[in-house]
């Protein structure tokens, strides 16, 4: 059974790990941009904008840009206090201008003293350590994200930690696209603080039924745990890329309804 399931999930990530599956997917929005300040911050929202249906998150996600003039990195730190009202009023489910606001200051205060997104990830903000691996990282982000005075308690809802049990999909599939370097012009692979073996898998509803389905996992929740088991099984199939199989299982669960 383990081999056709890794002959079935081959099949489908060379299926869909193809500069065909960007224009429909979010991962269109960083790739609007060269600049790698833009594609970090323009794939930092798309990413957490990242659940309901995809239509409805890339236009969202090219409206906010629109309204950041289309050069989200020189907005986020050349903003005057007037530029900000070109903001209000943008809402994508849940989240909404006081949200948005708050990321707005984040950036401006990151990149204030930093060139890159992947510092607040893998370098400890107050000590400078390298940060070694995805949970570690994802917590430390999330301690960092907040650390600014009077951050808004609601915002923190959209910005996940695996100290929450979350599995931090979004975020997940965020370091994914930063991270993974295989040549096929998805993935970015402009980060090298890690390498793609050492990624989890994004995990949602759909990516858990077709695992489960598959046998892939066993655990019943949807939580972190159920994010390392998942990424466990995956490198036992490719120890060096596990989290390719996110483009095989988001595609039999969202796409094609496997069941």
């Amino acid at each position: 059974m383990s081999n056709d399931i890794q002959t079935l999930l081959n099949q489908k990530v060379k299926e869909y790990n193809q500069i065909s599956f960007i224009a429909k997917d979010p991962i269109c929005i960083p790739h609007l941009f060269t600049k790698q300040q833009d594609v970090e911050i323009a794939g930092f929202l798309a990413a957490i904008f990242a659940w309901g249906n995809r239509t409805t998150i890339i236009n969202k996600s090219r409206e906010l840009l629109d309204r950041m003039d289309n050069a989200p990195h020189a907005f986020c730190t050349q903003h005057q206090p007037k530029d900000l009202k070109k903001l209000l009023g943008f809402v994508h489910r849940t989240f909404n201008d006081t949200d948005l606001l708050y990321v707005i200051e984040f950036f401006k205060q990151h990149y204030a003293n930093q060139t890159t997104l992947e510092t607040a990830f893998f370098k400890h903000q107050v000590t400078g350590e390298k940060i070694k691996n995805v949970e570690m990282a994802l917590t430390h982000f999330h301690e960092y994200f907040f650390s600014i005075e009077d951050a808004p308690h609601r915002t923190k809802k959209h910005i996940a930690s695996p100290v929450s049990g979350s599995t931090c999909k979004r975020l997940n599939m965020y370091l994914r696209w930063m991270i993974r370097n295989d040549q096929q012009g998805v993935d970015f692979g402009i980060w090298k603080s890690i390498k793609p073996a050492e990624l989890i898998c994004p995990v949602d509803v759909h990516v858990a039924r077709v695992a489960r389905s598959l046998g892939m996992i066993k655990r019943k929740q949807t939580d972190w745990i159920t994010a390392l088991e998942l990424t466990s099984y995956c490198r036992t199939l490719d120890s060096k890329d596990p989290v390719k199989y996110d483009f095989a299982l988001f595609s039999l669960g969202v796409i094609e309804k496997f069941n």
